[in-house]
């Protein structure tokens, strides 16, 4: 980039405008009557008004020389025509050309002052009733709001985006109250590191009284988000909020205490510990105790002859199910609530598909889910019918005005089915628990499926886990490793892993699973690379998109971000044929592998069937379809649904032909490259390297250091979740 100027000008034409960040295309005249391209955040932006851009002179490949601004001053239009040409451009509902050439000639300089301070005077205006003069003096104040707001956010360098969502929520007021209270911004849906408003609080140097409170439901929001806790220890959060804000203890208790007493958090004993929740997180936990404890006392209606069904389905499939599979089928017929748990190889899905069969003979409505698109989708293809994720059945949308997630079906209007088999549920978190239990009519069979030694979920809880230790639940563990399944060495070191024991690391030629040692972390990721672009697609006709590599971690030689740079430029080369959108330090390009790291339930969607909708979410893999010549718009296929992207959404992309053991869950492979090198002692657990494994499908190839692979095996350290779902459900508490 060129060296730094500013240009000062009048804005002529808008050719792009992103309503949600700020980011804008505009055209503007200099002083020196010279037409420019300015490229940068400058909301709400309108012709007429003037701007100073500070930044410099860029080519753009498509569109040639432009300026890009890194900062934007701004002045509402000062002359009758800038005014007319700002009004006219439409940034006003309710005024088009006509409409501004008559509240200019009217109002001359004053038109905007009137419009914001003084919208009685417009009806004095001929043909403005008091309801068009209310629709134009609000959406008038909406806009000068937002775009104070943007500004606000840009002068600390925040994302301009949480503009749309604060103004929802505090609506005209929000400026007023981000000003008095900056650390409102580290609450739901805004969810802003606490040192950045902290930041902006000292900076502005009004009240922080409101400081110790915040850093409080921080320290319980993050360790939520981040730790997977539900509550913490008082103890454990006075101890943490004092080192957070260098502040003393007993300030921290006292303003706990107040929180305690406008119910902002709740403090209650689970367990021999003084518990403190956030009151939706309590209530989540509460909710899920109390149906989960209604479903064990109630008896279903009995499926009449359900072992008479069974012994035909063994017949007519030709098949004799092992004792446990059996008695798995068994208590589905006779419980509301079910747990079916197993390794790789132990007939999990056997028994899935008999349970589906007896509840279809029985004349039961059966629906399947599983937490992730890939999840669903396996599932479906293994019981031959349709599976969809749990957000989907439950009919998820996403609530501007709260900022959370909603779903269509609850208590008022539950699911129509006489039965639910959810698979993978060590990856169901306490919330979308919550959810699926209140969609469930009464009487309605549940079926959790999942694999216990995974990894816990992304999400807050440790629900599978709890429901499983309580004892209150009736499990089925199946532990028999079937013959046809032993000859699979994927399986064998699998179970050998979850029994502590170090993988079988010598290759044989029929084997599916091969161990390369690589100490070196160079040699092991050029190793990684050949494999991928080469080896295993010439070799054991695997092609390259159907591929995995996993590491443990995103940092150094071996980690995410150093193989994704290495796999793309070997595996999707740069060419003139394909665009390109440079994206802080990532080059996204057309036909790359990329992944979805967060929740996002704006993203438009569309499918083949013309079926459209929102929201894509964390851990969804696509690739790029394309980009548009701009650079400003970007489609990406997952699966079954086509997203379309803006410029500004790429902070919510990784490319992804490597990403990490913990994005892998509920996700398997035709072939995976783990990458076992060095890595933070938090990562080298047996739980990591366990579901490594088990997301291979054909193939597993560990290249890396045969002494990293030993220590794995060797940690079985989990990390420990504060929850009290398995508390309540065993001590029958609420």
């Amino acid at each position: 980039m060129d060296e730094q100027q500013t240009l000062i000008g009048t804005v002529a034409a808008v050719v792009f405008q992103n309503e949600e960040n700020g980011y804008a295309v505009v055209r503007i005249v200099t002083d020196d009557g010279e037409l420019i391209t300015v490229v940068g955040c400058i909301p709400c932006a309108a012709p007429g008004e003037q701007i100073a851009a500070t930044g410099a002179f860029v080519t753009h490949p498509q569109h040639g020389e432009q300026f890009s601004a890194t900062e934007v001053e701004r002045q509402m239009p000062a002359t009758e025509s800038a005014i007319l040409d700002y009004l006219a451009s439409g940034v006003v509902r309710g005024i088009g050309p006509a409409t501004a050439q008559k509240l200019v000639e009217r109002f001359g300089l004053d038109t905007l002052e009137v419009l914001e301070n003084a919208p009685e005077e417009l009806r004095k205006v001929k043909g403005f009733t008091d309801k068009r003069v209310r629709e134009i003096t609000e959406s008038f104040r909406e806009q000068m709001g937002l775009r104070r707001l943007m500004e606000f956010l840009l002068r600390f360098e925040l994302p301009v985006s949480l503009s749309v969502p604060l103004y929802r929520r505090f609506g005209s007021a929000a400026m007023e109250m981000l000003r008095r209270n900056p650390y409102l911004l580290v609450d739901e849906p805004f969810s802003l590191d606490f040192a950045l408003a902290d930041e902006i609080a000292l900076s502005l140097g009004g009240d922080t009284s409101c400081r110790t409170e915040a850093g409080i439901l921080f320290e319980l929001s993050h360790n939520e988000s981040n730790g997977g806790h539900i509550f913490l220890p008082r103890v454990k959060l006075i101890a943490a909020t004092a080192q957070l804000l260098d502040a003393p203890e007993e300030e921290i208790e006292k303003a706990l205490d107040n929180l305690i007493d406008t119910n902002r958090v709740v403090q209650e004993p689970v367990a021999n510990v003084t518990a403190c929740y956030l009151a939706r997180s309590l209530e989540a936990e509460r909710y899920v105790a109390l149906r989960i404890r209604a479903m064990l006392s109630d008896k279903p209606d009995k499926l009449k002859g359900a072992k008479r069904a069974i012994d035909e389905i063994e017949r007519e499939q030709g098949i004799e199910y092992a004792p446990l599979q059996r008695r798995a089928v068994e208590l589905a017929a006779e419980q509301e609530l079910l747990i079916l748990t197993g390794g790789p190889g132990t007939g999990k899905t056997t028994s899935v598909r008999a349970i589906l069969t007896l509840f279809a003979r029985m004349g039961l409505d059966v629906l399947l889910a599983a937490p992730t698109g890939r999840a669903a989708k396996r599932m479906g293809e293994v019981c031959g019918r349709d599976a969809q994720t749990i957000h989907r059945m439950l009919g998820m949308s996403w609530d501007e005005h709260t900022g959370k997630i909603q779903f269509t079906k609850n208590e008022k209007d539950p699911l129509k089915a006489d039965a639910v088999i959810v698979d993978e549920t060590s990856m169901v978190d306490l919330a979308l628990m919550r959810a699926l239990l209140a969609a469930l009519r009464p009487g309605c069979r549940l079926v959790l499926v999942g694999d216990p030694d995974q990894l816990p979920s992304v999400g807050a809880g440790n629900v599978f886990s709890d429901l499983i230790r309580s004892g209150r639940v009736e499990t089925v563990a199946l532990t028999e490793v079937f013959r046809q399944a032993q000859q699979s060495a994927i399986i064998r070191n699998a179970h050998a892993v979850n029994e502590g024991n170090v993988p079988e690391l010598t290759n044989t030629a029929e084997s599916d699973f091969f161990f390369l040692p690589r100490r070196d972390p160079v040699r092991l990721a050029d190793t990684v690379v050949e494999l991928c672009k080469t080896r295993l697609p010439e070799k054991m006709g695997i092609p390259a998109a159907e591929i995995q590599v996993l590491t443990p971690t995103h940092k150094g030689a071996a980690g995410t971000v150093a193989l994704n740079r290495a796999l793309q430029a070997a595996l999707n080369p740069a060419s003139p044929e394909k665009r390109e959108r440079l994206f802080g330090d990532t080059v996204f390009r057309e036909g790359d592998r990329v992944m979805q790291t967060r929740n996002d339930y704006d993203v438009i969607w569309e499918r083949e069937d013309g079926t459209a909708g929102t929201g894509v979410f964390n851990g969804d893999v696509g690739q790029i379809l394309q980009i548009e010549p701009s650079g400003e718009l970007l489609t990406v296929a997952f699966d079954d649904r086509v997203a379309t992207y803006t410029a500004d959404m790429l902070a919510e992309l990784d490319i992804a032909y490597a990403i990490t053991v913990h994005k892998a869950q509920g996700s398997e492979y035709r072939g995976v490259v783990f990458a076992a090198a060095g890595c933070p002692a938090a990562l080298e657990v047996r739980g990591v390297l366990y579901t490594a494994i088990t997301r291979a499908r054909e193939l597993l190839i560990v290249v890396g250091d045969d002494s990293t692979v030993r220590r794995m095996t060797e940690n079985d350290k989990r990390q420990r979740r504060y929850s009290g779902l398995r508390w309540r459900l065993a001590e029958d508490k609420t």
